[in-house]
């Protein structure tokens, strides 16, 4: 198999990408405490924080707004962290924060920007879909240093720059007949459907994760898979139960964890748990308990393929899939060129790293140090997260997916101009027992 992505599968739902043009930066805000990555930082303010860290057109970035960001993306590992680095995270988060600004900028201009009903609507969605109590959600923030007005700031530009791109890119047409059976014939290689399953979950976690969490142990945990167990043998709907019971985010498709490939499937479960839905003597419907990183797994076997098959255009889903990967890829290079445009018209003043070239023996932070034991003292970013605006990320994922992993370069790049390749095969939301709550 060459290295060119694997197609899914006919039986897979095709899941598009949703483009969107949206800086990780922004989606900190809510992926910090509603992932529950936030370090308890303290979230006092520190001298400079006043400080213009630069200038947009005239609009000021502070010193606060950078140093909020650097603490949010720490999870943890503010002490492995040497000065050097600490000011290398501040400069690739002050890079990505301009370039928000600039698009949101662009945004105001366009009347993308959003409403105040707008945006709590989106913010009671995200509270809503972490699972999380008001007191946890409470907690997380003032412990990231989030405040609820910046918290609004950083959700009316996510929702303004998202709403830019989709008018931007909305002028992009479906590409014709001609050349979808190009792409398709020139990447044949690439559309087998691998042998593997296609499999649901309900997930649950045994750790404390809060006010309201009812699965505080293993102890209460089992009672609970026991008790869901009796539901399912009672003839309860499986992706119903996903629903009501599962503490993963594919609770939302009723615990449909997609086509899982056969390598993929090994490396996400336990070898014999593998093996057991390969295995041709596995009934379809058949339901297995496993664990993956502590968190419990009830696993329903949907279907499985047992060999490689290839797929042409007419099965079911390759010609829709082709077309939204063309269009999808065009949308990607639009929307690069237009940041790029952006970026170049802008009057830019990074003062931030003007105090790094004036201080090269001092790169501590390019910034006045903060008192000796504050909050701020220690070092809380985490060196090589790059959040920018991402404009080549295929998934937003609805902002919480993704969850602020993507670890990118300083600068915009544009999607490469090569003909787009089908999706690879999906891997479960919880493949390394990582579920968001």
């Amino acid at each position: 198999m060459t290295n060119k992505a694997k197609f899914i599968g006919a039986d897979q739902n095709m899941r598009s990408f949703n483009f969107s043009l949206i800086s990780t930066v922004v989606l900190l805000a809510i992926a910090s405490f509603l992932a529950g990555c936030g370090t308890n930082s303290g979230g006092g303010a520190n001298a400079g924080d006043n400080e213009t860290a630069a200038t947009v057109n005239g609009k000021p970035i502070k010193m606060e707004d950078v140093e909020r960001a650097v603490k949010q993306q720490a999870q943890g590992q503010e002490s492995r962290l040497s000065p050097l680095e600490l000011a290398s995270a501040r400069l690739q988060v002050l890079e990505s924060l301009i370039q928000q600004e600039v698009m949101f900028q662009k945004a105001e201009k366009e009347n993308t920007v959003p409403n105040d009903e707008d945006i709590t609507a989106e913010i009671n969605k995200q509270k809503t879909q972490s699972g999380k109590s008001a007191d946890q959600i409470e907690k997380d923030m003032k412990d990231s240093g989030m405040t609820e007005a910046a918290l609004r700031d950083q959700v009316k530009k996510q929702i303004a720059i998202q709403r830019l791109v989709e008018k931007i890119t909305g002028k992009i047409e479906p590409p014709k007949d001609a050349e979808i059976e190009a792409f398709y014939n020139g990447n044949k290689d690439a559309f087998v459907k691998k042998r593997g399953v296609k499999l649901a979950a309900i997930v649950i976690d045994p750790a404390n994760n809060g006010e309201g969490d009812t699965t505080v142990d293993d102890q209460s945990a089992m009672l609970k898979v026991n008790e869901i167990g009796k539901k399912l043998q009672a003839g309860q709907d499986f992706s119903q139960l996903a629903r009501e019971n599962s503490e993963d985010q594919s609770r939302f498709q009723g615990g449909d964890l997609g086509y899982i490939a056969e390598d993929d499937l090994k490396q996400t479960f336990p070898e014999q748990i593998a093996a057991d839905l390969m295995n041709p003597n596995t009934q379809i419907g058949k339901m297995l308990v496993t664990r993956v990183q502590g968190k419990i797994f009830i696993i329903k076997l949907q279907d499985r393929s047992d060999k490689d098959e290839a797929v042409n255009l007419d099965s079911p889903g390759v010609r829709q899939q082709v077309t939204d990967s063309l269009v999808n890829s065009r949308k990607q290079l639009l929307a690069a060129s237009y940041q790029a445009i952006a970026m170049n018209e802008a009057r830019i003043e990074n003062n931030l790293a003007k105090k790094v070239v004036d201080n090269p023996n001092d790169l501590s932070g390019a910034r006045p140090a903060p008192p000796a034991g504050s909050a701020m003292s220690t070092p809380v970013a985490n060196s090589n997260a790059g959040s920018v605006t991402n404009l080549s990320n295929a998934n937003s994922g609805g902002a919480t997916n993704s969850q602020a992993n993507t670890k990118t370069a300083a600068t915009p790049k544009p999607a490469a101009t090569a003909a787009p390749k089908p999706s690879v095969s999906a891997k479960p939301p919880a493949a390394a027992g990582n579920t968001n709550r």
